[in-house]
């Protein structure tokens, strides 16, 4: 669990809670332990509802001191929304998080949410908590002079029924969250801090929790014929590393599932330098991998009904009298040869070997990559959703809706054998960079030549991965995107 907040579950609201919260819409309380706690105040509720301009929309809030017939210091009342929409399990967790930020803002430590509607379901609960677990999360650590505001442990009891019927559906939801903020730690670390031997180390740690976990060096990566992935490497004094991570929490006879992730951990562009203007966000370039540590810790942490592999593909891209350069051919794993057109097209690379020793190793039943690869995403699909492009139109429907669900979203885009045309090169059988217009799709059609004939799936999170505006269950410039949408994808599609 997170710092600043502690989530227990009860079958009735406790009887010293500081503050007692209960969701309304325009006419009142939606359930009878909210309607009784209400009624006990005296207070007209139509004629405070006007006077606050509450409506009962997502947001709204009537914040009550020292309410009249209550033992409390506080009465909350929240808007739930209206139906359907507002019945979502990311509607949910947007409810959670919206609930956290208020209480907090509102300094309240003590609270007890009455969770009374009629139909509520136990997963509907577990998500409200996992949303506040989410929106509770901060990244503060390397701020030494105590110059900002000081946050008290909120304690949080969620009286919704029977606890046991709860219990299971809340373990997994946080151990989601817990995997999300896993992710969000990595992706705000310093690059001086984070290079790849230590994001090596970091998932060297699940071993603690039954997840196997090897780490491939320079040497053995030379030995397999990785000429992309150490190509990029070769620029920075901090040698790349690629970790492979497993968990069999499934059948022996079961393929896995497999999910690859970028991790460029500092990203100048190489030779192709980048501009300086922002340059400072390329910490994140390893958003992807940081998602796959953080999915593998939550199947692990959920005793997921699966096996899994997680691969990370982790390197430095620096310029440097030894790094690779526009113009130069190199060899992948595969075996096919790539010119460099730039540098700065260098995920892609990584990525052509981590796939294919993932896809020659394992025999994956399904293979899903994500990366912060394009800009070109960012253009076309903003921050609100990630892009996927797939071999396979199953994989492609069943990300999307694990995504509605999470509230993580992608959109399927185009791949294709015209897209290869643009990759095209004169001295090699392939190169990285195949011009600005559909360089999304260009970068994903350059990835399915590692792919074989697996089910795959890409996942560009260029727009999703950090630097988003905030939202209910998010404040943080490293977004963790991925965790929950795999993780969904995982329990819906595959666990037996």
């Amino acid at each position: 669990m997170p710092e600043f907040l502690s989530i227990s579950l009860s079958e009735q609201p406790p009887q010293t809670a500081q503050a007692l919260v209960f969701y309304a819409d325009e006419s009142g309380p939606l359930g009878p332990v909210g309607g009784a706690i209400w009624a006990r105040t005296g207070l007209d509720f139509a004629r405070i509802a006007k006077a606050t301009g509450f409506s009962g929309r997502p947001g709204h809030m009537i914040d009550i001191a020292a309410p009249a017939g209550l033992d409390c210091e506080r009465l909350v009342v929240l808007g739930r929304g209206e139906d359907g929409q507002a019945q979502t399990e990311a509607a949910w967790a947007d409810r959670g998080g919206s609930l956290f930020a208020k209480l907090d803002g509102a300094r309240i430590r003590d609270a007890a949410v009455i969770l009374d509607e009629p139909g509520i379901a136990p997963r509907q609960v577990a998500a409200l908590a996992a949303g506040a677990t989410l929106r509770s999360y901060r990244f503060d650590k390397y701020i030494k002079r105590g110059n900002g505001r000081v946050h008290d442990r909120l304690s949080l009891t969620i009286a919704a029924g029977a606890p046991k019927d709860i219990g299971a559906e809340l373990d997994q939801a946080l151990a989601v969250a817990t995997g999300t903020i896993l992710a969000r730690d990595l992706v705000n670390e310093p690059a001086n801090l984070l290079g790849p031997e230590e994001m090596a180390q970091v998932a060297q740690g699940l071993s603690e929790i039954g997840v196997s976990v090897e780490v491939l060096t320079e040497k053995e990566m030379q030995k397999l014929g990785m000429g992309a992935l150490l190509a990029v490497g070769r620029g920075s004094v901090r040698p790349p590393r690629l970790v492979v991570m497993q968990w069999n929490g499934g059948k022996k006879q079961q393929d896995p599932v497999a999910f690859v992730g970028k991790g460029i951990v500092f990203d100048t562009g190489g030779i192709s330098i980048k501009g300086a203007a922002s340059m400072e966000n390329m910490k994140g370039d390893m958003a992807g991998a940081a998602a796959i540590i953080g999915v593998m810790q939550a199947l692990a942490s959920r005793k997921a009904k699966v096996n899994a592999i997680g691969i990370l593909a982790l390197a430095e891209n620096m310029p440097d009298g030894n790094a690779f350069r526009p113009g130069d051919i190199i060899t992948a794993m595969s075996g096919e040869t790539i010119e460099i057109i730039s540098t700065d097209a260098e995920g892609r690379l990584v990525l052509a070997d981590a796939l294919w020793y993932c896809r020659e190793r394992f025999k994956p039943q399904a293979m899903v990559d994500i990366a912060t690869l394009t800009g070109a995403i960012l253009v076309a699909l903003g921050n609100d959703y990630a892009g996927v492009f797939t071999n396979t139109d199953s994989l492609a429907a069943g990300l999307q809706q694990a995504g509605l669900a999470t509230g993580e979203k992608v959109w399927h885009l185009p791949i294709g054998h015209a897209y290869d045309k643009l990759i095209e090169s004169r001295f090699a059988d392939i190169k990285n960079q195949g011009g600005r217009n559909g360089g999304a799709s260009i970068a994903a059609q350059f990835l399915s030549h590692f792919v074989g004939d697996v089910p795959w799936a890409h996942v560009d999170i260029a727009g999703t991965g950090f630097g988003v505006p905030s939202s209910e269950t998010n404040s943080s410039w490293g977004t963790g995107f991925g965790v929950a949408l795999f993780d969904r994808f995982v329990r819906d599609n595959y666990e037996g």
